[in-house]
C-alpha cells in the first residue's frame, strides 16, 4: 500500500485502521474477532492504527496493542488520543458506559487537557498498549476546550514530543475551523478532521486544507462515509449522518452521487474513500474497521479505479464540490 508523509510527519499508509469499532462502538465484538481483524488489515498492507482511551474506555487501546505486540514496532504506525482521562468507578461498574460503547462503566471519562491531565493521559496509553513510544497524539475533540488545549495541552504534547515519548502532535476533531486554528496558531505536526472533508462535506478545504499546505502540516481524513450514509452502495432510507438520521435532502444528493459513480463502474463507498485522497494535503484516509471483511472491503475500495471524468461530472453537476 502506498504510504505518504510531510517533513514534519511519519510516513501513514494511505489507508489507516480506525480502532473505535474494536472498543465495542455501538455493540459488542470479543477478542478473537478483534484480533482477527487487526490481523487482516495487516495482511491487507495496512500499517496505520489509530485508537484512543475513550474508544471502549481503554478496551481499544488494550486490544490493538495485543494484536500488534509480536509485530515489528519500526513498521507500523501507531496513534491515540489526550483529553479524556479514565477514572476509576467502581460505583458505576455495574452499568454498561453510556458514551455509545458496550462495555461496563467501571472507569468514567474526565476532560483534561492540562499538563498533567496529558502526561498522564500519554503514560496509561502506553500501558495499555504495551510500547514505549506513540507515533502521533492527537488532542481529542477539544471544541469546548480551547484555552486548556491549545496552551498546556499543546505544550505537554511537544514536551512529549522533544523528549522522543511522541514523533508527531496535533489534533483530532469533527470540525475544520478550529483545526485551522490549531494549524495557525500552534506548533503541531498533524491534524485529524472527521467527517469535514468528504464527498457531502468539504468544509476542511476552506481554511485548514490551505493553511495545512503552507505550514507543512499532515492531514488525517477520517469518517469519510459520515457515519454510515456512504459507506453503502445505495444508501438505506434509515442511513445516518454525522450519528443522526440522514435528512431527504442529503439522501437524495447520495443518490445522486452514487448514479454518476454507477456509470463509470464505482461505488459510492469507493469514491468516498477516493475523494479525501486527491488532496495532497491529506496523508491518510484513517476507517473503522469491526471485522475481517470489513478489512478486506475496506482495501477492496481503496484499490478501486476511479476514473477522473468520474470526478469531473461530478463536480460539472454540482453534487460534490471540487
Amino acid at each position: 500500500m502506498r504510504t505518504r508523509s510531510t517533513p514534519k510527519t511519519p510516513a501513514l499508509t494511505e489507508i489507516g485502521f480506525g480502532g473505535a469499532q474494536i472498543g465495542n462502538l455501538g455493540r459488542e465484538v470479543d477478542d478473537d474477532t478483534a484480533r482477527l481483524t487487526v490481523d487482516t488489515a495487516w495482511d491487507a498492507g495496512i500499517r496505520y492504527f489509530d485508537t484512543a482511551p475513550h474508544y471502549g474506555l481503554g478496551l481499544s487501546e488494550r486490544r490493538l496493542g495485543a494484536a500488534l505486540r509480536d509485530r515489528p514496532r519500526e513498521e507500523y504506525v501507531l496513534s491515540t488520543k489526550v483529553g479524556r482521562l479514565l477514572v476509576d468507578s467502581p460505583e458505576t461498574a455495574h452499568r454498561l458506559d453510556d458514551d455509545g460503547f458496550a462495555v461496563p462503566a467501571a472507569v468514567v471519562r474526565r476532560w483534561d487537557f492540562s499538563r498533567d491531565g496529558v502526561m498522564r493521559s500519554v503514560e496509561e496509553s502506553l500501558d495499555r498498549l504495551g510500547v514505549d513510544r506513540i507515533d502521533i497524539a492527537y488532542l481529542h475533540d477539544p471544541d469546548a476546550h480551547w484555552d486548556a488545549a491549545s496552551t498546556t495541552g499543546v505544550g505537554a504534547l511537544i514536551e512529549l514530543r522533544e523528549q522522543g515519548v511522541v514523533r508527531a502532535v496535533g489534533a483530532g476533531m469533527n470540525q475544520a475551523s478550529m483545526l485551522a486554528d490549531f494549524v495557525e496558531r500552534c506548533d503541531v505536526d498533524i491534524v485529524m478532521v472527521a467527517g469535514r472533508y468528504t464527498l457531502l462535506d468539504d468544509a476542511a478545504a476552506e481554511r485548514l486544507l490551505p493553511l495545512a499546505a503552507e505550514r507543512g502540516v499532515g492531514v488525517v481524513a477520517a469518517a469519510v462515509y459520515n457515519s454510515g450514509l456512504l459507506s453503502h452502495p445505495r444508501p438505506a432510507p434509515d442511513a445516518t449522518y454525522d450519528y443522526t438520521r440522514a435528512s431527504s435532502d442529503l439522501l437524495e444528493r447520495a443518490h445522486r452521487i452514487a448514479d454518476i459513480c454507477e456509470r463509470y463502474g464505482v461505488d459510492l463507498p469507493s469514491a468516498a474513500i477516493a475523494y479525501p485522497l486527491r488532496r495532497d494535503e491529506v496523508v491518510s484516509v484513517v476507517v473503522g474497521i469491526r471485522t475481517a471483511a470489513q478489512a478486506e472491503s475496506t482495501v477492496e475500495r481503496y484499490r478501486a479505479r476511479v476514473p477522473e471524468e468520474m470526478w469531473r461530472e461530478l463536480t460539472a453537476t454540482g453534487v460534490v464540490a471540487q
